[in-house]
């Protein structure tokens, strides 16, 4: 398999969200709803980005919001498309996103983020 080829997106649950945060340094994740004209919306944007070399170090999530209690406890009152970021297993960043300008910028801090050295 070429590299372009390469999967860059990872269709997970909770479980996976849990091991896949513990075991690489930064993960993106977008929680998605059925019948979402924003979450449509963002996935060819959502899918660029995995694939942009700037991004290569960060792994890509998406999880069905409905399906996961992790989602519905980090949305409480808000809808999706949700988008989180992680470090190190710690949550940076989690809010409701609708313009690809927002994913770019939560994505690019994520990026940018240095992580502390215990």
């Amino acid at each position: 398999m070429q590299e372009a080829d390469r999967q860059r997106i990872y269709d997970t649950n909770d479980e996976g969200l849990r091991r896949y945060t513990h075991d690489h340094m930064k993960v993106f994740a977008k929680f998605t709803s059925d019948n979402c004209a924003v979450c449509e919306q963002l996935a060819p944007p959502f899918s660029k980005f995995a694939d942009d070399k700037p991004y290569e170090t960060i792994l890509f999530l998406r999880l069905a919001s409905e399906e996961s209690p992790v989602a519905k406890k980090l949305m409480q009152q808000k809808v999706a498309p949700f988008f989180v970021s992680y470090c190190q297993g710690k949550v940076l960043e989690c809010d409701t996103l609708t313009t690809e300008a927002e994913v770019h910028g939560m994505l690019e801090r994520l990026r940018e983020f240095l992580p502390q050295n215990n």
